[in-house]
């Protein structure tokens, strides 16, 4: 954990251009709007605050990196499936992931969050196919909200869509998950290296 205390917003990147250059090992952020990026990457980083969090969908207009020290970073990308944003902006939001994902030499994996209510939609799995071999890992997000029977099932019927990828469980509120993601993210890190 002592990388993840040590975090600090690097660099807001709104177009390839604004990209970093090539650095330490990487773990990048996707999901849809308002499912819980900024929330599970403040959790993991034992901070409030650092990533902004916002009840309206579509704030993250802007790949965030954040440097962990010197030796990794989180990188959050903007949501994906809002509607309510202009189709150029839309458009705009995914050549930027593209252009990231494309050029991300120090990428060790990426963790998609999905709201636990919602799992597996079209849009999360067109990612996932996308994503091809890449290391996975789906935080099933608000998992606070469902009872321990719909969290069982859910994590079940989930790891049985997914195959290779792992599944786990996470609130940001209850702290669920957040030491099993954290310890798997820090092997990713080490393995990057």
């Amino acid at each position: 954990m002592t990388a993840f205390a040590q975090a600090t917003f690097l660099r807001a990147a709104a177009r390839a251009a604004d990209l970093p250059p090539p650095g330490p090992p990487e773990v990048a952020f996707a999901g849809r709007s308002n499912v819980g990026k900024s929330s599970a990457i403040n959790a993991l980083l034992g901070r409030n605050g650092l990533a902004r969090v916002s009840k309206t969908p579509g704030r993250t207009q802007t790949i965030n990196f954040y440097a962990l020290g010197d030796t990794a970073r989180f990188v959050d990308l903007p949501g994906y499936g809002y509607a309510r944003v202009p189709q150029s902006l839309r458009e705009q939001w995914r050549e930027l992931v593209s252009a990231y994902l494309q050029s991300a030499r120090a990428l060790v994996g990426v963790v998609l969050i999905m709201d636990a209510r919602h799992p597996m939609t079209p849009l999360d799995l067109q990612l996932i196919e996308w994503l091809g071999e890449l290391r996975l890992l789906v935080l099933l997000s608000k998992a606070d909200k469902l009872s321990h029977a719909a969290q069982a099932t859910l994590v079940r019927d989930v790891r049985g869509q997914l195959g290779r990828a792992r599944a786990t469980l996470f609130s940001s509120v209850t702290r669920q998950g957040v030491e099993e993601c954290r310890d798997l993210l820090a092997e990713w890190l080490r393995a990057g290296r």
